[in-house]
């Protein structure tokens, strides 16, 4: 019997984890098409969109910081008003940036691709290279499951896909493009260790249940969070309110 134990030990964790990449890949391959069909379309539908997905980040961030019925806690403390502050901020800047990169008319469409590629590489990049390479771990304390040789192939891997939507968007001088992709990559992975440390911190796993495989839309979002407020501040400083889209993508 112990061998047959042993074995069934073994495979248990493996058929789980099988079972939640297929729940990851399902759940992926119904948004990342809506977000991309609302993203070309832009308008309400986008606006809308994006403020109910602002509204459940928030919601899970007042969960995750205060607890799971947030508001059965109220009147909150002085450091859970410090936190709830702070998740309204997390959300806002969220919703703000990507509707201010999408309301540049001539290249708003361009700019959110070009961002999702860059959060989506390194994100599905670096899951798959770190577990067929492995090696020495990013940072074991917050995140044990991520390797350097992830966030390595992560970031070469938004390179790539970045610069591929730049030039079928038209725009040139694709080597500064590159640079600003590999800048937004390492930004994206620092958002998503941040809301592992987070997490840790919290004692919490994921901030829900919502998305199967996945955990919360706030998993699924914090490498975006930061990467489209940082693209958003680049186009700002390069483009102006006008044109925040161009000033991220044309130099």
């Amino acid at each position: 019997m112990e061998p047959a134990d042993q074995q069934s030990g073994i495979a248990a964790p493996a058929l789980a984890g099988r079972s939640n990449l297929a729940l990851r890949v399902i759940s992926s391959l119904i948004l990342a098409p809506l977000a991309l069909a609302l993203a070309y379309f832009g308008g309400w539908p986008f606006a809308a969109f994006w403020t109910t997905a602002a509204a459940i980040v928030l919601a899970e961030w007042l969960m995750l910081v205060i607890g799971r019925n947030p508001f059965a806690a109220f009147p909150w403390n002085g450091s859970q008003w410090l936190w709830a502050l702070s998740g309204i901020i997390y959300a806002g800047a969220m919703l703000a940036a990507t509707l201010l990169l999408r309301s540049d008319a001539s290249l708003g469409f361009v700019a959110i691709v070009f961002v999702f590629a860059v959060v989506w590489g390194s994100d599905i990049v670096a899951y798959f290279v770190g577990r067929a390479v492995g090696g020495p771990k990013l940072m074991p304390r917050v995140s044990p499951s991520k390797t350097w040789s992830g966030a390595a192939g992560g970031t070469l891997a938004s390179i790539i896909f970045g610069v591929l939507v730049a030039k079928l968007g038209g725009i040139g001088n694709l080597g500064a493009v590159a640079l600003i992709a590999l800048l937004l990559s390492v930004i994206s992975q620092a958002g998503d260790l941040i809301e592992s440390a987070l997490k840790r911190h919290f004692h919490v796993k994921d901030s829900s249940g919502l998305l199967p495989g996945h955990g919360g839309l706030m998993d699924r979002l914090d490498g975006y969070v930061t990467a489209v407020v940082a693209a958003a501040l680049i186009g700002l400083a390069h483009g102006r309110f006008d044109a925040p889209a161009r000033g991220l993508l044309v130099w």
